[in-house]
């Protein structure tokens, strides 16, 4: 029989539409606004947390509508986001320190359903929103680490020259202070570093034997741009690492960014990726002398005194081999022995030759890697407020972090690669790993504001722009069932399902829908209605040619599938072209109307063929409704 599918094809087709329409139910549920709380290194997140949560909340007459534990975080739902934002600044005060609070957007899908990776697509920050984060880059500590930076550099300047000097030492609000061994030699250096850094500020200071260097204004507006440019990148690194799509990095005046990300999920970890600015430094052990011989905290010359995460003191030189800035790849892995999480790491070809010499002239000795953080809170007030300087200016409490991680000793002479141990867990391995590849913080930022963010074009704007779309699909679909009466049925039935698969298919690789994907979504629509149009005029060509209903049926479809796939190839072509060289919202026009032309090639032809087959395969046709 001319138009009859075997059984196997009805079921290929409904093995494809059920699955399609099961993940995109999901899709329909919505969100809830939610706080999500991850513990840090020394805090766990357990049943205890989410008791003391409940009853924090219910202390403070804050409905929650559910609280759930995941692998790594609590997730604590709300009704609405005014019961989600006192939630937060109730939290944050109580929990500030052991653990970080942020806001997010929670997908009310049924646990069953996301038992089965069912869930929702991810939503642009011009239809869903997102969480904001507004950034300060702390522009103090970046001058003061360029000053570091200086000390280091005119040390070395002044031995390659053989001039002695007493110190050269970063003075609080006066500047760098360099002190000669003789006097004569110092117009000598005055010279040497001005010819050498001419851009900076180079008098004589307090006696004939120094001088004070001062940072320029525009040395200090060109370290100013550079430490908001490479915080820029470094931000932009991570937020790949965590796998955010279509992020918007901006700068916002002279020491601001600007950080959105549409959609996200896991808002705790990002927050806590974003801010922190850990280091990483290795040093060599000081064998030589005992942590006994530390006597009132001053640790012997060239030594310092620091502790191992179980608190235990350790003695270390100063002299600092490498640190994270000689890192080019890290990676976070299971010890195949130990069965402890660890960080692979990669140096570069100098931090490689001076690991190389350094652990083959040390062998049985031990080397440390020192982790550094700075922390900043906001600093609160007795009951629980933050508080604000006399500009307005929220006041914040910084503390350092600075731990050995891990002290092992040196068995074999290394090469560029190294391993570090000596984790909490697979967590920490991960978002360390993810910390050295995304690159150091020219100097450290804060978290100045935290907001869930709506529709960027405005919430009326988003509702005519579906209603436009409603409009049109519905105009497409009366256009379909009068011009083409029963056959027009089967056309609109296919597209129904091929907006069913469209959105399962985004949903289950989780891209992100904006505004101009939901352009490409109405090309597609256009295109399926394309096909079918040229399918049903081939028909209608065919029985003016006097051939029976059956074999125009055959025809039409055999003879019009050749014109389909040269107009669906050539679009997917320039699909591709748009999505690889395209940036942002072209991206996302690229990537629904490439799946798109996937879905409406089988809905249009498979789909609307099989209709066909069942419904006039086995019947005497005389003519036919269309």
């Amino acid at each position: 029989m001319q138009n009859h599918y075997p059984w196997w094809k009805y079921l290929v087709i409904i093995a494809i539409l059920i699955p399609g329409a099961f993940y995109a139910l999901p899709n329909i549920f919505g969100d809830d606004p939610g706080i999500q709380i991850r513990g840090t290194r020394n805090s766990n997140v357990d049943t205890e947390l989410m008791q003391r949560v409940t009853e924090t909340l219910q202390a403070a007459s804050i409905p929650q509508k559910s609280a759930a534990l995941d692998l790594n975080s609590l997730k604590v739902r709300f009704e609405n986001t005014d019961d989600q934002l006192q939630a937060r600044d109730l939290l944050r005060a109580e929990l500030q320190g052991e653990y970080i609070t942020a806001v997010t957007l929670l997908p009310a899908t049924p646990s069953w359903m996301a038992s089965l990776n069912a869930r929702p697509m991810y939503l642009g920050l011009d239809l869903r929103g997102g969480v904001h984060f507004l950034m300060e880059v702390d522009m103090e500590q970046a001058i003061a680490l360029a000053e570091e930076r200086y000390v280091a550099d005119f040390k070395a300047s002044l031995r390659e020259e053989k001039l002695r000097y007493r110190s050269v030492r970063n003075q609080a609000d006066i500047g760098i202070i360099v002190q000669l061994r003789d006097a004569k030699n110092r117009d000598q250096a005055e010279d040497l570093l001005e010819r050498q850094f001419p851009d900076l500020v180079i008098n004589p200071y307090d006696d004939d034997a120094s001088l004070l260097v001062e940072l320029g204004n525009t040395t200090i507006s060109e370290i100013q741009r550079f430490a908001v440019e490479q915080n820029m990148t470094a931000l932009r690194n991570r937020i790949d690492e965590i796998g955010v799509a279509e992020p918007v990095v901006q700068q916002q005046g002279n020491s601001r960014i600007v950080v959105q990300l549409p959609g996200v999920q896991d808002t705790a970890r990002a927050k806590a990726i974003l801010g922190r600015t850990a280091t990483l430094q290795v040093l060599m052990v000081d064998e030589e002398h005992s942590v006994d011989s530390v006597v009132g905290g001053v640790a012997p010359a060239g030594s310092k005194l620091y502790k191992m995460r179980d608190g235990r003191p350790i003695l270390l030189k100063k002299g600092v081999i490498y640190s994270g800035d000689n890192i080019v790849d890290a990676a976070a892995s299971i010890d195949t022995q130990t069965g402890s999480p660890v960080v692979s790491l990669t140096l570069d070809a100098v931090a490689g030759r001076k690991n190389q010499r350094i652990t083959g002239q040390n062998i049985g000795k031990r080397m440390a890697v020192v982790y550094s953080e700075q922390v900043s809170n906001p600093r609160l007030d007795a009951s629980g407020s933050q508080t604000f300087d006399a500009d307005g200016k929220m006041l914040r409490d910084k503390r350092n972090i600075e731990e050995v991680i891990t002290a092992p000793v040196i068995r074999d002479q290394l090469g560029n690669r190294f391993q570090i141990e000596g984790l909490d867990g697979v967590d920490e391995a991960r978002d360390l790993a993810l910390l050295l590849r995304a690159g150091a913080l020219a100097a450290p930022i804060e978290i100045v504001e935290e907001r869930t963010v709506g529709p960027s074009l405005g919430q009326a704007n988003i509702d005519q722009g579906f209603l436009s779309v409603v409009i049109g699909f519905s105009l497409v679909l009366l256009f379909m069932l009068i011009y083409y009466r029963t056959f027009g049925i089967f056309a609109n039935v296919a597209l129904a399902f091929n907006l069913i698969l469209l959105v399962a298919v985004l949903s289950l690789f989780q891209a992100t829908l904006t505004l101009p994907g939901i352009a490409g979504i109405v090309l597609t629509v256009g295109m399926a209605v394309d096909a079918n149009v040229l399918i049903f005029e081939r028909i209608r060509e065919e029985l003016r040619n006097g051939n029976s209903p059956h074999a125009s049926i055959y025809a039409g479809y055999g003879r019009a599938l050749t014109t389909i796939l040269d107009a669906n190839i050539t679009t997917l072509i320039a699909a591709i072209v748009l999505f690889n060289f395209g940036t942002g919202p072209i991206k996302g026009f690229a990537v629904t109307l490439s799946i798109g032309i996937l879905t409406s090639m089988f809905t249009s032809i498979m789909v609307t063929r099989g209709l066909v087959n069942l419904y006039y395969g086995r019947k005497k046709l005389k003519e036919l409704s269309i």
